[in-house]
């Protein structure tokens, strides 16, 4: 059966539900218990079945597509394009398209129109769009946490970035570092405001402090090589170094190097974002794996069951990290 003549009767045939209940499913209206609705979804994956999606829109007065607002300096950062991916293939499965809203779309006017709903990502308290898409007037599912105040979004997905700092502390120490730095964006962001509070925790906990220097949120390589140079000639004792900004733990080694100093041996070189700085690095970080394409799929899957009225607005979902240790922290020979 070709996804051409694939039929929602199809589906609910194979699913052994009624046309309306597939209908509700895969279109998203009506209410559906959690295990139907995968499970149907399952079946028209298998089958091949693709919505009309023109005329989907016409039955719901909706515009078929959700929109995906990334902070300004998202654009060359691996991370995001990962996440973006992942949320075009899961609104793919919901029927939805998905369009990348540019710098000034909110205050423009007429979203609603354009868009059944929104997914904000790392909202930063100095983005002057955000408040605009609170207000948009459609559901707003973010990833993280606004910090700011005023309208609340529909939901939220996040990460406990706290911990997987903590946690990447925690190696470093049994690696053998006793005083290490972290290269962080200022407190603007849940994701920055969190690994800043974990840092202070973690030096409450040790009685080690954790060098906290302030990066840009999409810092360079050059960048943070200059603030590592600078760390490395200034702070005694220094034998650890994360990298916070996503691609930019290459500067971090670049100083190492002009220090005369070993990665992994005389400095421990860490990042909290996992990508393909870190993994192609030589040596390779140890970083922490946020999975971004899943992230994606996971922010976009809950703005489709907030559109399908499957779950109540507010609800929040957190999202698994993992460690992945590399010789970036193998630890003195």
């Amino acid at each position: 059966m070709t996804s051409r003549s694939v039929t929602l009767i199809d589906v609910a045939r194979a699913a052994g539900v009624s046309k309306s209940t597939a209908s509700n499913a895969l279109g998203g209206s009506g209410r559906v218990a959690e295990a139907t609705r995968e499970r149907i979804r399952e079946v028209a994956r298998e089958l091949g079945y693709r919505p009309n999606s023109a005329a989907r829109s016409l039955r719901r007065s909706s515009t078929g597509a959700i929109g995906l607002h990334l902070p300004r300096t998202a654009t060359r950062l691996d991370y995001y394009m990962n996440l973006a991916f992942g949320a075009v293939e899961r609104a793919r499965e919901d029927g939805l398209d998905l369009v990348l809203l540019a710098p000034g779309t909110a205050s423009g006017g007429g979203l609603a129109s354009r868009v059944d709903g929104l997914l904000v990502i790392d909202p930063e308290l100095d983005d002057q769009a955000v408040p605009d898409l609170l207000n948009a007037g459609v559901p707003v599912v973010t990833g993280e946490r606004h910090l700011g105040g005023g309208a609340a979004p529909s939901g939220a997905v996040v990460c406990d970035n706290a911990a997987s700092l903590l946690a990447l502390l925690d190696h470093l120490a049994e690696r053998g570092a006793r005083r290490p730095a972290l290269l962080v964006p200022g407190p603007a962001s849940d994701w920055a405001a969190a690994l800043r509070d974990a840092a202070r925790t973690w030096s409450r906990r040790e009685g080690a402090e954790v060098v906290v220097r302030p990066v840009p949120f999409a810092a360079t390589p050059a960048e943070v090589e200059a603030i590592t140079t600078d760390l490395l000639a200034g702070v005694p004792g220094l034998d650890a170094v994360i990298s916070a900004p996503d691609g930019a733990v290459a500067g971090v080694l670049a100083a190492a190097a002009r220090a005369g100093l070993r990665p992994g041996n005389d400095l421990l070189v860490a990042a909290c974002v996992d990508g393909a700085a870190a993994r192609g690095s030589s040596p390779q970080v140890t970083a922490v794996d946020l999975r971004p394409a899943d992230y994606g799929r996971a922010c976009a899957a809950l703005l489709g069951d907030l559109l399908a009225g499957t779950v109540e607005p507010g609800t929040v979902r957190r999202h698994d990290w993992t460690l992945n240790v590399r010789a970036s922290t193998a630890g003195r020979a």
